[in-house]
């Protein structure tokens, strides 16, 4: 086949395509409509603002000026001559290195042993570790665990026991804030993933169970690895 036959074949292969997704688009036509008014929100309200905000990151924008473009010397600055940046930075680095993975490995596991149990516990033990991320009080909650003063839970009961002599500034102090902060973030995130991943052990064949056991799987964690989770990867 000569190369003009082939682009051809190609430009009708791809208008078959166009054509096809069209189709669907029409066939569609309502939910594409549900959705335009998120669409729109999210369009204005976050592409726009966070493409806006890359192309200033490239001047000396003030607010009062009209826009200078200095290229890349913000980000040189940035790099090189700015310590609190560094800081920030290899903070947040260290931040989501440890709350992103532990936080979805806990959110699993925790969903995996409460799948174990029977439904009506299931349900209020679920409601337990799930009524965190939607109590709305985080702050009260940890404010007053941590608090700076001896009416503090931690503070008075290390106060109590002997252990201290006075009170840790927990929210205040380098050495604390980090651990605190990454222990919050692990707290609050059995949320939605943690249901998520509860719906999606729910969806397992259980004749795959059935199946495994005449196969040889003989506990709980040869299920997980054999079973559970091929069944709900992508």
């Amino acid at each position: 086949m000569s190369k003009t036959a082939e682009k051809k074949a190609v430009a009708r292969k791809d208008m078959t395509k166009a054509q096809w997704t069209w189709k669907e688009m029409k066939r569609n036509k309502v939910a594409y409509l549900m959705i335009a008014p998120y669409m729109l929100l999210f369009f204005l309200f976050t592409v726009i603002p966070v493409v806006l905000s890359i192309v200033i990151s490239f001047t000396d924008f003030n607010l009062l000026e009209w826009p200078n473009f200095v290229f890349m010397d913000n980000y040189i600055r940035l790099f090189l001559d700015d310590d609190l940046f560094l800081t920030a930075f290899t903070n947040t680095m260290v931040f989501a290195g440890i709350v992103g993975p532990a936080s979805y490995i806990m959110s699993f596991m925790v969903a995996w042993f409460i799948n174990e149990l029977s439904p009506k516990i299931r349900a209020v033990v679920t409601l337990i570790f799930y009524a965190p991320s939607i109590s709305g009080q985080v702050y009260l909650i940890w404010g007053t665990l941590f608090s700076g003063d001896s009416y503090g839970w931690v503070n008075g009961t290390l106060l109590k026991l002997g252990i201290i002599t006075e009170e840790i500034q927990f929210f205040k102090d380098a050495d604390y804030i980090m651990p605190l902060c990454i222990i919050v973030a692990l707290w609050c995130s059995l949320g939605t993933s943690f249901l998520s991943f509860i719906a999606g052990l729910q969806g397992i064949d259980k004749s795959m169970f059935e199946a495994g056991a005449v196969d040889g799987v003989r506990n709980r964690w040869q299920e997980l690895w054999y079973i559970t989770l091929p069944s709900m990867r992508p």
